[in-house]
């Protein structure tokens, strides 16, 4: 299954001292066991169209191998709980969309 969660970053947080923190949390998340790949990246360059959305600050997309190990990573992998518990409060939103 794949999994891509989307952030849009309070206005605040939008500086490079911060932005250099959360992108090394994000590298930090791409190295749980539970993945088979994993990435994460800003909004590409593309061209404005009504259907695209470049809105978002960061985006992550990871792939499991199986929904158990997507389970692993959502109840209790150690790379995701210290993401949480460090970035929580520097979004304003987190838009999450699976695909089995």
């Amino acid at each position: 299954m794949e999994h891509h969660v989307y952030f849009w970053m309070k206005e605040d947080r939008k500086n490079d001292e911060d932005r250099a923190e959360f992108e090394a949390g994000m590298s930090r998340l791409t190295e749980s066991v539970t993945l088979e790949s994993g990435r994460w990246g800003k909004p590409a360059s593309t061209q404005e169209r009504p259907v695209t959305d470049h809105s978002w600050d960061y985006g992550l997309s990871f792939k499991f191998a199986t929904m158990a190990d997507h389970d692993r990573y959502q109840g209790g992998d150690p790379h995701h709980e210290e993401f949480v518990e460090t970035f929580k409060d520097w979004w304003d939103k987190v838009l999450v969309m699976d695909l089995g």
